[in-house]
């Protein structure tokens, strides 16, 4: 049982809250630390836990820290508990800087410590429902709309929203990004709200991809394409469909849908898979592997490393708005 310290109880943090309690054969919750006294004494009261008065109280008492405060603390919090000898758990984004971050992968190499990074949709069932299959795609199309929240304005909307498909595709297309164009708007904060990013992968692999936080509905799709399928992902009704194309005389999967198709090289099937991987509770999951990794020794779910490639994608998507914006200043009128 691995005895495990919060820092930041604010929305996201209660939500951690109870997913370290449901994770109870793994965890042990000491106890939690967050800067705003009174909103500490609120959430001691309510969960019946312990407040802690400082950070490095609650290090000292702990194997673990889950990091859920905001991101320009994760730098300093991070590295307090990994000093004090302690596995980490931060969310995303890792660091507001990349060298922030360097510092951190660093401090992680040099105690041995596990650090993962809470990019949540690794464990969204869509993406966990196509297991084993083979997937290198092509083309790559990603839409993250949400409607406004004040929440996160701090930051531009790539290290508040796109930041998730950017793992999410760094990982599916497993390659070097050699070029990286972006365009965005602030429309309600002094951040873009509003991006688009082509990105170029050394393979040929190409992804667009949109993020707002203004939009009127909310949504969540990445659409993979390859020569042999078609995966369309809704990472916010978190569904999965795999349409693959097989010849006549192939050994086509019982499961799903299959449908002739006549073409110019002759006759095809249409095979149409929505696989279902189960309700999962994606924050628990991942909480229970990083204690997995600890106990076992194993690589992190979301490596500090993978992190870093997020981040450093997020930043020069960011890099490559600002150049935009440089060269066509009418656009921020």
């Amino acid at each position: 049982m691995l005895k495990i310290g919060l820092f930041g109880v604010g929305h996201l943090g209660k939500i951690h809250l109870k997913c370290i309690r449901l994770a109870r054969e793994h965890y042990d919750l000491i106890g939690f630390y967050d800067a705003d006294a009174e909103m500490a004494r609120r959430v001691a009261d309510e969960f019946h836990l312990k407040a802690y008065d400082n950070p490095a109280d609650l290090i000292a008492a702990a194997d673990v820290i889950d990091v859920v405060t905001p991101t320009p603390t994760h730098h300093k919090m991070v590295k307090m508990a990994l000093e004090g000898g302690c596995h980490v758990f931060v969310e995303k984004p890792l660091t507001e800087t990349l060298e922030e971050a360097k510092e951190l992968i660093e401090l992680s190499r040099k105690t041995g410590k596990i650090v993962q990074v809470g990019h949540v949709e690794r464990f969204n069932p869509a993406l966990l429902a196509l297991g084993d299959l083979k997937v290198k795609p092509y083309f790559i199309e990603a839409h993250r709309l949400s409607m406004f929240n004040p929440r996160g304005v701090d930051v531009s909307v790539v290290l508040d929203l796109m930041i998730h498909d950017l793992d999410i595709i760094l990982k599916l297309a497993d390659d070097e990004v050699v070029d990286v164009r972006a365009s965005g708007v602030a429309v309600v904060s002094d951040q873009p709200d509003i991006v688009n990013a082509r990105i170029e992968f050394k393979g040929g692999a190409v992804a667009n991809l949109t993020a707002s936080r203004i939009s009127l509905k909310n949504m969540r799709k990445v659409r993979l394409f390859q020569p042999d399928a078609y995966i369309s992902l809704d990472l916010l009704e978190k569904e999965s469909q795999i349409v693959r194309l097989f010849d006549a005389d192939a050994a086509v999967p019982e499961n799903g849908q299959q449908f002739p198709l006549e073409t110019p090289k002759g006759p095809r099937i249409i095979h149409v898979d929505q696989p279902d991987s189960g309700p999962i509770n994606a924050i628990q999951m991942e909480l229970e592997s990083l204690a997995d990794s600890i106990t076992h020794g194993k690589p992190a779910a979301v490596s500090i490393e993978d992190g870093y490639r997020a981040l450093e994608l997020a930043h020069r998507i960011s890099a490559a708005v600002e150049a935009n914006q440089r060269k066509h200043p009418g656009q921020r009128d």
